[in-house]
């Protein structure tokens, strides 16, 4: 079987800027959930897409493992709440894919 070289796409059409990451479906959600906001908390991240807490968390953790997400953790009423933001990268990450996204999309026409 062929090798392909690391710049070429592998399927061609495709095209680049697509983010591993942001395929799944609620990682996407939740940044362009924090596109449109500068902070959200866990509680409301739940509310709005009725996600369990450990779905929720494991999704919300790979984000901050990538540096897409910053968590700023703090007490109300002897109450943890967790608020998240999206940060720089994220941000960046976030309008590339959502760009190539869109080429994709205009090219299945």
């Amino acid at each position: 079987m062929p090798r392909r070289s690391e710049n070429e796409p592998a399927v061609a059409g495709i095209p680049g800027g697509l983010d591993k990451l942001l395929e799944h479906r609620l990682r996407l959600t939740l940044c362009v959930l924090l596109s449109r906001y500068e902070q959200i908390s866990f509680s409301r991240f739940k509310q709005i897409t009725g996600e369990t807490d450990g779905n929720l968390g494991a999704n919300l953790r790979r984000l901050e493992d990538a540096g897409y997400v910053r968590v700023r953790k703090e007490f109300d009423d002897r109450r943890p709440v967790s608020w998240y933001a999206l940060s720089a990268a994220g941000k960046r990450t976030l309008k590339k894919h959502v760009a190539a996204l869109s080429t994709l999309i205009e090219g299945a026409g």
